[in-house]
C-alpha cells in the first residue's frame, strides 16, 4: 500500500510539473507572437471590462493600437522618467529599484502606525512600486491587479521572456499602448484624445508629463484631475524629460 500511495504521489506530482510547462510554454507561444502583432486585448483589459459591463452592459474601451513612431517622443520619456529610468540598462527587473521601494514603503508604513497610535491622520503620500515597464507589460498582457506572491511569481518568468524575445522599442511600444489611463481608457491615442483632444502624435511635453502622472493610479486621477499631487508630479516630470533615454 505505501508503494502504491508513493507511486500515485509521483505521478500526480509528475503531472502537475507537465501541466506547469506547458502553461509556461504556451505563454512563451502569446509572447512571440506580442513580439510582432498588436494584442486585441489584455488581460487587465478585459477585467475592466467586466466590471463596467456589470453596471453597464453596453459599456466599451476605448483603446485604439497606435505604432511606435505616431507616439510622441515627449510621453515616451515622460512614462520611462515616470516608471522606470533604467529602463535600457536593466534586463526585465531592477533590483535596486525593489529594494528602495521595499524601504521607502516600509517608512511610510511605520510612520502611518505612529501617528494612528497618536490618534493624528496618516499621511497620504503614496507608495512606491519598483516594477519596471517590462513587468507591468507582462502584468498588464497576462495577469492580473491582484497582489500575491504566485500572481508575482508568474509575473517575473514572464518578464524574462519578453526582454528575452522583444526589443526595448517594441516593449515600450507595447507598454504605451496597453497602460490603463482611465476608468475604460487604455493606451496613448486613447488617453490624448481622452484628457486632450489630440492624438498621441502629437501630445505637448506637459501634456505628455501630466500623462505619465497618472500612471499609478489613472482611476484615481482621471476623477481628480485636480490633484495638487498630480500637479507636482507633473511638474517634477517636465525637469527630467530631457535626460530620459529612449530606444
Amino acid at each position: 500500500m505505501p508503494a502504491r500511495l508513493g507511486r500515485f504521489v509521483a505521478q500526480v506530482a509528475g503531472a502537475a510539473v507537465l501541466l506547469v510547462l506547458l502553461y509556461q510554454a504556451w505563454l512563451f507561444g502569446w509572447v512571440v507572437w506580442y513580439a510582432s502583432m498588436p494584442p486585441a486585448s489584455t488581460s487587465v483589459m478585459r477585467a475592466e471590462l467586466s466590471r463596467l459591463q456589470q453596471k453597464d452592459p453596453g459599456r466599451r474601451l476605448n483603446y485604439q493600437w497606435v505604432d511606435y513612431e505616431r507616439i510622441s517622443n515627449h510621453l515616451k520619456r515622460a512614462a520611462v522618467a515616470a516608471e522606470d529610468a533604467n529602463f535600457l540598462e536593466h534586463g526585465g527587473i531592477d533590483w535596486d529599484a525593489v529594494e528602495k521601494a521595499y524601504a521607502h514603503n516600509r517608512q511610510l508604513a511605520e510612520a502611518a502606525e505612529r501617528a494612528l497610535a497618536r490618534g493624528r491622520q496618516p499621511s497620504s503620500r503614496p507608495m512606491r512600486g519598483g516594477s519596471t515597464i517590462t513587468q507591468q507589460v507582462a502584468k498588464n498582457l497576462f495577469l492580473s491587479n491582484s497582489r500575491n506572491y504566485l500572481r508575482k511569481g508568474q509575473e517575473v518568468v514572464i518578464t524574462y521572456m519578453i526582454e528575452l524575445v522583444m526589443s526595448k522599442r517594441r516593449i515600450l511600444e507595447l507598454y504605451l499602448n496597453v497602460a490603463e489611463w482611465g476608468e475604460g481608457v487604455f493606451g496613448a491615442e486613447a488617453a490624448a484624445r481622452h484628457y486632450f483632444g489630440t492624438s498621441a502624435a502629437n501630445l505637448s511635453a506637459y501634456q505628455a508629463a501630466r500623462l505619465a502622472s497618472m500612471l499609478p493610479r489613472p482611476r484615481f486621477y482621471d476623477r481628480n484631475r485636480g490633484s495638487a499631487y498630480l500637479a507636482s508630479r507633473t511638474d517634477r516630470l517636465l525637469r527630467w524629460l530631457p535626460g530620459a533615454a529612449i530606444p
